[in-house]
């Protein structure tokens, strides 16, 4: 492994130049302004999911906080990065671009390809090709796009944070992975706003136990940079679990110790931390319960295997013909023999919103 200085910032980042390499990311709000309502986080998780799609630049957990964000990233090994095609440029262009910019590079790549120029289209490709596998532009773009939106919505100009970003190069390890996640996932517990960091909406955890399958698959990368886990299958069956009883064990509260100058901490309660490692940290039907679960409103039909079966039937008119039963596991817990109709993928079960009042971490 070899690691170098990067002083392309401001401030000199570690690069590692082989393999896949995690980052901790923050940056926080100039002068720590709490700028970020629920409008500001959704609008900045939905450009970093797109900017995570076309840049390649995994996220394995975040948290947005009012004035702050955590990202924990994978930057993958650029030599690992197949070449960009026309074809997949075409196919990521809607993921940052309108259709009148979209438009207007279809027909720079159109004019390239009629073109004598054999140089033409490389050069349009390794415009793009560049910006994959590339931490500085992930971050650099996600916060230029989110201060730009911000400043016309505010009527105000300047700059909108402190620095660039600061990072960490994160051993891929199971260890250090998992305590990074775990630290970044605790922050709103931390802060005092919620008791369980699946009940914040705006952490990769929540993201992870609603359903949603790039938080879930974030998550699973950490069970992967083991050397037991290369031949593993790595689901969200035994990443949940494990994962659950560390975010316990470290979010536990602490009582100040003034004889020991220890301050102390909020948190989850011993209690809460022995009943979760007495069921193995796997969430019960009780507590997904105490969330918005989208199956009661969205899933057509509720119930037993067969009740979801007999309905289907009598109303099978209504359906493909590819379709040959009726009855949909449901996810996010184990919900015994209950079944729905409606196989749902994304935001199966949404955090409640946090009532506290935010403060800085």
């Amino acid at each position: 492994m070899r690691i170098v200085v990067s002083r392309v910032m401001r401030q000199a980042r570690l690069i590692r130049e082989q393999g896949d390499a995690f980052y901790h990311c923050m940056s926080r709000v100039v002068d720590k302004q709490f700028i970020f309502g629920d409008g500001e986080k959704r609008y900045f998780r939905r450009w970093m999911r797109r900017l995570e799609a076309f840049c390649g630049v995994e996220v394995v957990t975040y948290c947005l906080m009012g004035n702050h964000f955590h990202l924990l990233v994978r930057v993958p090994d650029r030599n690992r990065i197949p070449p960009l095609t026309v074809e997949r440029l075409l196919e990521l262009l809607p993921l940052l671009y309108n259709d009148t910019q979209s438009l207007g590079i279809r027909q720079e790549i159109e004019r390239a390809l009629e073109s004598s120029d054999p140089n033409w289209m490389p050069r349009i490709l390794e415009r793009f090709e560049a910006r994959q596998g590339n931490l500085s532009v992930f971050l650099k773009e996600l916060k230029q796009r989110f201060t730009q939106w911000f400043n016309r919505r505010k009527g105000r100009r300047g700059t909108l944070w402190e620095d660039r970003f600061k990072s960490v190069l994160v051993e891929g390890s199971e260890e250090a992975l998992m305590t990074i996640a775990a630290y970044i996932d605790l922050n709103p517990v931390r802060a005092g706003l919620v008791n369980d960091p699946k009940d914040y909406p705006w952490c990769g955890y929540a993201e992870a136990v609603a359903g949603l399958g790039v938080a879930r698959q974030g998550l699973g990368r950490i069970l992967e940079q083991t050397a037991y886990g290369v031949n593993r299958k790595i689901t969200w069956a035994n990443t949940a679990p494990k994962y659950r009883l560390l975010l316990f064990g470290q979010g536990q509260q602490r009582e100040a110790d003034p004889d020991y100058g220890k301050p102390g901490r909020k948190g989850m309660s011993p209690a809460d931390v022995e009943a979760e490692i007495d069921r193995g940290g796997k969430l019960s039907v009780a507590e997904i319960l105490r969330c918005k679960v989208r199956y009661f409103s969205d899933g057509a039909i509720f119930g037993s295997v067969d009740f979801v079966n007999e309905v289907f039937a009598a109303n099978r008119s209504r359906y493909g013909p590819n379709r040959k039963t009726g009855a949909r596991r449901m996810r996010g817990a184990d919900w015994g023999g209950l079944r729905v109709l409606r196989d749902l993928r994304k935001d199966v079960v949404v955090a409640r919103e946090p009532a506290a009042q935010e403060t800085s971490v």
